[in-house]
């Protein structure tokens, strides 16, 4: 396997996650979506100060990965109020884990959720929880395999459709 790299991501580098979210969340979702509704949820959800804001919030941390000097994808987790739902102050939530459809295959996920468990342990947390599409089995059988259990459903928005999401949580022993 080919050696990537996970670094710590700052409010300098809001344009390279801006573009990996952009593209990442189009080549996933945008065939089940409506043009409308994808440039909806894309302006609104990585827009430049919406990107300023979450990577100044003191409660979420973001980290790239890096295939040499190419950024190809990245983790957004969140602790206390950042949370979107939840707010466990036990809990650590994986809000994003965004790789480039390029490097599928290539364990770029397993690398930043690995980067996510490491956070939650250094934290002492006591489980990790996220939000995923039920539309979306390669991601749900990605966290199944990593231990996560369903424990709840949220609607999440996309423009104007409303979809459901599947909550999963793993209790960190």
């Amino acid at each position: 396997m080919e050696a990537y790299n996970i670094t710590p991501a700052s409010v300098e580098d809001y344009k390279s996650l801006q573009l990996i979210g952009k593209e990442t969340f189009s080549e996933t979702f945008a065939s089940s979506n409506t043009e409308e509704n994808m440039e909806m949820y894309l302006s609104k959800s990585f827009s430049d100060e919406k990107m300023i804001n979450e990577l100044s919030n003191k409660e979420s941390m973001f980290f790239i990965a890096w295939d040499k000097n190419v950024p190809i994808g990245y983790l957004k987790v969140n602790t206390g109020e950042a949370q979107t739902e939840l707010q466990d102050p036990f809990a650590l939530e994986i809000e994003r884990i965004y790789v480039k459809a390029s490097y599928h295959g290539k364990k770029i996920g397993q690398l930043l959720y690995d980067k996510a468990l490491e956070v939650a342990h250094q934290k002492d947390l006591k489980s990790i929880w996220l939000g995923v599409w039920e539309e979306n089995p390669r991601a749900i059988k990605f966290y199944e395999k990593n231990g996560f259990l369903a424990f709840d459903k949220h609607v999440f928005k996309m423009g104007d459709d409303m979809q459901t999401d599947i909550m999963m949580r793993k209790i960190l022993g």
